[in-house]
């Protein structure tokens, strides 16, 4: 490809979609509306007499055409980006999906993950799984082995559930409402029990610290809340592995790879 026949712009902006997997997350690190973008990648195909992205409901992603450009186009990136303050100063984003709890215990490890890199890490805390395949995500944390293609996994260790309170006498429990399996089990098991509800999981433990109420909690969050107690055994049908996800074309990528290692240290500490 002759890159001097080409705006370097719509190059760059091919380089975002077809990365970041879509028009809405490839506006948020251009500056350009889905619109525009989707105008552009149109325009830029028909230039070229080539179908670059098969359009899905959830997304944009590359055909064989699209990525084989995406090769070409990345290089001709890398020979240029010496020369553009632009490039130079632009900090690869690793956005990291995982749920609530672990999340949380990752932002309190934020220091130890981005220390001495340029990264700019993006936490997205969500209880519904992000399609990594679409990089909706770039690394996430699931609780099985990954079975997509494409996906390559890493095991952590196991995580378990315990009920905690400030002691065993407090009958109420604190009840999330949600559809993650720690929220179907509580709620076929507390049946006209005493419970306050709440629709968020860090809720549930601030209503256990204030002695109002017992919760269930990942041991690597209850075991180090002081004031609480396990109350009864782990719950052996909540236990599961621990898996670190990321793309196969991602994991090689080198802030990628220094924030899978950090994560899996921080994570393999806290599990069983």
């Amino acid at each position: 490809m002759d890159e001097t026949n080409f705006d370097w712009d719509d190059l760059r902006l091919f380089l975002a979609v077809g990365r970041e997997g879509g028009l809405g997350p490839a506006s948020e690190s251009t500056g350009k509306s889905p619109p525009t973008l989707g105008r552009r990648m149109l325009a830029l195909e028909r230039r070229l007499g080539l179908e670059l992205f098969e359009r899905l409901p959830r997304g944009y992603e590359l055909t064989d055409q699209g990525r084989d450009l995406l090769n070409k186009v990345t290089a001709i990136e890398n020979r240029i980006a010496p020369l553009t303050d632009a490039e130079k100063l632009r900090r690869p984003v690793v956005k990291v999906s995982a749920g609530q709890w672990v999340t949380d215990l990752l932002c309190k490890k934020a220091a130890d993950l981005v220390g001495g890199t340029s990264v700019l890490l993006r936490f997205i805390a969500a209880d519904h799984v992000l399609d990594i395949g679409r990089r909706e995500a770039v690394i996430g944390i699931r609780n099985r082995r990954p079975d997509q293609i494409g996906l390559a996994g890493r095991r952590i260790g196991r995580v378990q559930f315990a009920v905690y309170a400030v002691d065993s006498h407090v009958v109420t429990w604190a009840r999330v409402i949600g559809t993650t399996p720690s929220a179907r089990w509580l709620g076929e098991k507390i049946g006209g029990s005493p419970a306050i509800e709440v629709t968020n999981s860090r809720n549930a433990l601030d209503l256990a610290l204030a002695g109002a109420a017992r919760a269930v909690l990942p041991t690597f969050v209850g075991d180090v809340q002081k004031g609480l107690q396990q109350v009864a055994p782990p719950i052996e049908v909540l236990e599961h592995e621990q898996w670190l996800v990321t793309h196969d074309e991602d994991r090689s990528l080198p802030e990628v790879r220094h924030m899978i290692e950090r994560i899996y240290a921080v994570l393999r500490a806290a599990a069983k």
